[in-house]
């Protein structure tokens, strides 16, 4: 009896860990080939090329999933599974069909709540104490397919975009590999829960109020919009929220709440001190300590 056919599709540190995860259980599937961008492709190091490459895995571009071609491959390697891992091309609907058992994605987000792009960051954002990392089915649509595992955690009022997204690897990965250890078992107990669609919110790939801050908001969402671009060293997404203090358009990379009432207009700068620059909001002071200046990290001291 031939032991579970696999294809990844993947990239970034968490498509490395579920490669070697996969690889590690008692029974590892075959992986018969992994999809992933190559370097010639990648503004950023190719991490799971490279992983592929000293595993001795066959690798291919990661564009491919778009062309219905590679569903006839698929079916000539009699392909099980089709696993994709924060790759983001969607994936042709002739290739989600061929895998035996299916085809399924892990999402950093609550479903279906969180569907889309940037689900850690929107998160903090809208002010969530909870978020999830979730292995769903994949059809046709974009994170709508039923629901397999999902495990839940906590946000704190200190993590950052980059915070979140890492807690949505460490309690994802377990979860795909449990996906592949089921399926060697018996496939026909792999969870499948539809999503409610009356909870469906999507998310796009642009940051809110177009990248900048908008000082009538209070300082609290002022300050989580600061946290859920936040993913340093790393680039983020949506950039550094930006907006014009003392006359220069700035970058806010980490900025704080006083709990202090202002008494000034949202947006003025009330005063700078050695810490940082408190700058008013519509319901109190934030205190601006890092910024994103002239293609740099500065102190938020440095506008004076």
């Amino acid at each position: 009896m031939r032991g579970l056919r696999v294809v990844v599709a993947a990239e970034e540190a968490a498509g490395v860990q579920v490669i070697r995860r996969l690889l590690a259980v008692p029974e590892p599937p075959e992986i018969v080939f992994v999809l992933t961008t190559p370097p010639a492709g990648s503004s950023r190091r190719a991490l799971v090329h490279e992983a592929a490459e000293a595993l001795g895995l066959r690798s291919q571009p990661a564009e491919l999933v778009r062309h219905p071609e590679l569903g006839d491959e698929l079916q000539a390697e009699e392909v099980d599974l089709l696993v994709n891992v924060h790759s983001l091309f969607v994936v042709h609907p002739a290739v989600l069909e061929v895998p035996r058992i299916g085809s399924f994605n892990l999402h950093p987000g609550p479903l279906p709540q969180y569907a889309g792009l940037n689900a850690p960051s929107w998160a903090i954002y809208c002010g969530e104490r909870t978020h999830a990392a979730t292995v769903h089915w994949m059809d046709a649509g974009i994170d709508t397919g039923p629901i397999a595992y999902e495990e839940t955690f906590e946000i704190t009022n200190k993590d950052t975009g980059l915070a979140v997204a890492g807690k949505c690897v460490r309690v994802g990965v377990p979860l795909l590999v449990r996906l592949v250890e089921q399926a060697a078992v018996d496939p026909e107990d792999i969870p499948r829960i539809d999503q409610d669609r009356r909870l469906r919110r999507y998310f796009g790939a642009g940051a809110p109020n177009g990248g900048r801050i908008d000082w009538t908001a209070s300082a609290a969402e002022i300050v989580r919009f600061v946290r859920a671009a936040d993913y340093a060293p790393y680039p983020s997404q949506w950039g550094h929220p930006r907006t014009e203090l003392l006359g220069r358009d700035v970058g806010v990379a980490k900025a704080s709440v006083m709990g202090t009432a202002a008494a000034a207009a949202p947006g003025e700068v009330v005063e700078v001190i050695d810490c940082g620059t408190l700058v008013a909001a519509a319901d109190g002071l934030v205190l601006v300590e890092r910024l994103w200046l002239d293609g740099r990290y500065r102190r938020g001291s440095d506008l004076a």
